[in-house]
């Protein structure tokens, strides 16, 4: 018997090569579940995406869009910079607004979105938390600031790290090169070690100058990316707290480069960068 549930419409969209797969939820029903998502993002058997975007109508009224990111797994996360950029492309793409400034409702808080042209788009990300009960970090009191190098114990050896929360929680890791961090054996020990109790994206830093890094970043939930706009923001706010960087940075991941502003505490982070249509489809979710 043919399936007569209608096919849902999406977008396949990338910034730097981080690729997402998102759904208009304002213009046709959508129901993302965990299972669902997972099926979406597989390479081999789905559309294939580090994440699913999903648009919705906002339900505070002070706000233009409700923003909902599925990882690769079916987790269900609070912030992605690369993901806002797509975002607000797409919005404006799909004429479901004309703003060049838009609010964005998500668990992480409010994010305003700016068209800076057609191609390139910056993040009001948040403001950056170090507090360990928030981030959240249970290798320290619940209320210490991590301001500076923390050290976590794995295999036995020390690895020094820094860590913040921007809506989602980060460990920074400063590395000689990039092209020989271990990442993945890295990256793994991170997220499932027990002072991050909600896992955590690990970014391994490599310092070309004062305003300039290269990044590579393993992401809870997808592994390693070819962009994180959020690890992006962490490692640069991590290294000009600790007088590593100065305000303005320019981050090179491994498709090209994002820009990323911080003027110190209790300020906005800006993150600025391209976002890019790669097709439309339709899918039916069974």
């Amino acid at each position: 018997m043919a399936d007569k549930r209608p096919a849902l419409k999406f977008t396949k969209m990338h910034a730097l090569g981080n690729d997402f797969v998102v759904f208009d939820a304002i213009t046709q029903e959508v129901e993302i579940t965990a299972e669902r998502a997972k099926r979406i993002a597989d390479r081999n058997t789905g559309i294939g995406c580090d994440q699913i975007l999903i648009v919705e109508p906002p339900s505070n009224p002070d706000v233009d869009f409700k923003y909902r990111i599925f990882n690769q797994d079916g987790s269900e996360v609070s912030q992605c910079g690369n993901g806002a950029r797509c975002f607000a492309k797409y919005v404006r793409d799909r004429r479901l607004t004309t703003k060049k400034v838009i609010s964005v409702e998500t668990d992480a808080g409010i994010l305003e979105l700016r068209a800076d042209s057609n191609q390139n788009y910056s993040v009001a990300m948040g403001v950056p938390n170090f507090t360990a009960s928030d981030i959240p970090y249970a290798g320290a009191e619940a209320d210490k600031e991590l301001l500076s190098t923390n050290s976590l114990n794995s295999e036995s050896t020390a690895q020094e790290f820094f860590t913040l929360s921007i809506g989602n929680p980060h460990a920074v890791l400063l590395v000689n090169s990039v092209d020989t961090a271990e990442v993945e054996k890295l990256g793994k020990l991170f997220q499932s070690h027990p002072h991050f109790p909600e896992s955590v994206n690990v970014g391994f830093m490599q310092i070309v100058s004062r305003s300039e890094i290269k990044l590579r970043v393993y992401e809870r939930g997808s592994g390693e990316t070819l962009a994180c706009g959020s690890g992006a923001c962490a490692a640069v706010i991590a290294g000009i707290n600790n007088n590593l960087l100065d305000s303005s940075v320019t981050v090179n991941l491994p498709l090209g480069r994002l820009t990323i502003e911080w003027s110190g505490r209790g300020q906005q982070v800006i993150l600025s960068g391209p976002a890019t249509t790669v097709f439309h489809g339709q899918i039916r979710l069974r």
